[in-house]
């Protein structure tokens, strides 16, 4: 019973993430087919009895260069903004999540290392507790005066799952226990919630 039950697990956990992996890639095809590619297959069906699988997708894949190419003149610089403020940044729900997602989405699609310095531990919000935080910058000059503490420095502490949002404290640097990690090893761990940490990604096989 033992070795069948160490058979199961081990199929499990090879198996499962080929059958989830696959699974959102097929949902995420039926849902970007079905935003434009329904419609138009509807009437394409109804006139001329012709069905098109994945229009929708290659719709939506044209829709979005068209975006990008638009977004990337000097007209869809002054006119996305202008919308961004009205529609996307004014109503309370939709406040809440699009900049967090935009923020997520941009970290992934970009380039360049997140403008986090180090990631770091702190005693946060008390003795004996350890957070993980991210220096941002120097402290403020006005903050270092009144407290007069001279190696004050910004840090964030993030909330899961989104490393971009938490709260800002200031930190003399000697309360700071510096990682090791990378920024992007630090984004993994508060994502998954603690769910997985650097070295499970990094050493663990799969």
């Amino acid at each position: 019973m033992k070795k069948l039950r160490g058979y199961f697990i081990t199929g499990l956990a090879v198996f499962l993430p080929i059958a989830i992996t696959i699974y959102i890639l097929v949902v995420a095809f039926r849902f970007f087919d079905n935003i434009l590619g329904r419609f138009i297959n509807i009437y394409l069906l109804r006139t001329g009895g012709i069905y098109i699988p994945g229009l929708g997708l290659i719709l939506f894949i044209l829709v979005v260069f068209l975006t990008g190419f638009f977004t990337r003149h000097f007209l869809g610089r002054k006119i996305f903004p202008f919308f961004e403020r009205i529609f996307l940044l004014k109503p309370p729900l939709i406040r809440q999540i699009y900049p967090s997602v935009k923020k997520i989405i941009n970290l992934v699609l970009s380039q360049e290392k997140p403008s986090f310095k180090k990631a770091v531990l702190v005693e946060y919000p008390r003795k004996g507790i350890y957070s993980l935080g991210f220096v941002a910058n120097e402290g403020m000059k006005e903050a270092k005066d009144k407290t007069n503490t001279d190696d004050l420095v910004n840090v964030l502490i993030p909330s899961s799952p989104s490393p971009f949002s938490g709260y800002l404290i200031m930190v003399p640097k000697k309360e700071l226990i510096y990682l090791d990690i990378s920024i992007e090893k630090a984004f993994e761990l508060i994502i998954s919630d603690g769910v997985l940490n650097p070295e499970d990604i990094a050493d663990k096989p799969v």
